[in-house]
């Protein structure tokens, strides 16, 4: 059932509005992508135009290298085996549960539907739950029914649009690792919309970052996360903040920390104003530091703090520190930088 699917160049427009500006990815076959961004960037408009609901202004959709899509051609949804996880669960009140898992089967045997009935109840820890109406069930009990319903007829490839919005952050966070773990045991391709970080690494094998209907960023989640290929990226991922720093000739940088040299060789001459970006877990607590810091707030979150620490000259930073640390605000605490990999862009540039 897995999938590679191609997404080229693909613009879009709703009444004249420009939405996708040359919108390029592919998802490989068995690969789960998430699709990240704020509200209105055009990653739902994406889904839309891969399942066949929006038109193309330019561009192809492809999948296993069948064109689905392309301006004047435009294969009906029915018609591309692709199955749908939708925010609001869309399940049928008057079906029971076995009814609603089973809608999508057709052309089948009785016994033949049955027994994928009751498979994919097992799969999504459902068993025995057939005859029983989605409103008895829970919000996340009902979310693994419409999955289900989704994967009935074998789907080439899964497009998911905020499939955890309407849950609670416990269940969200246990409910995104049970559905990877089925996508990945089924070998299904997937694409996943949300705007929850967490949600997209912990689910994905591919993080597409979209900004105003562009890609910023397609890559890894660790690569998103630590090798951010622009400021925006670097700014819209994760916690952490940029303090400015200068270029040395020796191919060091220096901050308000002290001088260190980077990982990577650097691409800009001596006397190069730049901001590094800090995150939490750059900046370490170590009490026999001569750097100091003060506390400006503090985030119990039960093994750790989450500490805001002003910096001598004004900076801000991050740190995240055991919880038995437990620091008063306006308290003076010793800290030293362990900096992995460098993000670091020219002081001039914009987002």
């Amino acid at each position: 059932m897995t999938a590679r699917l191609e997404f080229s160049a693909v613009h879009h427009a709703y009444d004249g509005s420009p939405v996708l500006h040359g919108v390029d990815f592919t998802v490989e076959p068995g690969d789960i992508a998430c699709l990240l961004g704020a509200s209105g960037c055009g990653k739902t408009t994406v889904l839309r135009c891969i399942a066949g609901f929006e038109p193309l202004l330019a561009g192809q959709v492809l999948l296993d290298g069948e064109v689905l899509s392309a301006p004047g051609l435009m294969l009906p949804p029915e018609q591309r085996r692709i199955g749908m996880v939708f925010q609001d669960y869309a399940l049928f009140p008057h079906l029971t549960v076995a009814g609603n898992v089973a809608f999508g089967l057709r052309n089948v045997s009785a016994a033949e539907r049955d027994a994928r009935v009751q498979q994919l109840l097992d799969l999504v820890g459902l068993p025995g739950a057939g005859g029983k109406y989605t409103q008895e069930l829970s919000g996340g009990q009902q979310q693994r029914v419409a999955l289900a319903r989704a994967l009935a007829p074998r789907p080439r490839l899964l497009l998911l649009d905020e499939p955890f919005s309407n849950l609670d952050v416990e269940m969200r966070e246990r409910l995104s690792v049970e559905v990877r773990d089925i996508l990945k045991r089924e070998r299904i391709t997937a694409v996943l919309v949300t705007h929850d970080q967490n949600e997209a690494f912990s689910i994905g094998d591919r993080i597409g970052i979209v900004r105003g209907g562009r890609i910023e960023q397609w890559d890894t989640p660790y690569q998103i996360y630590h090798e951010p290929r622009t400021r925006y990226a670097a700014d819209f991922i994760g916690k952490g903040h940029f303090l400015p720093g200068s270029v040395l000739g020796n191919g060091r940088i220096r901050l308000e920390f002290g001088e260190f040299t980077p990982d990577v060789p650097l691409q800009w001459p001596s006397g190069t104003a730049v901001d590094v970006l800090l995150r939490p877990d750059d900046v370490l607590h170590d009490d026999a530091s001569l750097m100091q810091a003060t506390v400006l707030h503090k985030a119990f979150r039960g093994a750790e703090f989450l500490y805001t620490l002003q910096l001598p000259q004004g900076g801000l930073v991050y740190s995240l520190v055991p919880s038995h640390h437990n620091h008063a605000l306006g308290e003076k605490i010793g800290i030293r930088l362990e900096l992995d990999h460098l993000v670091a862009y020219p002081r001039a540039t914009t987002a």
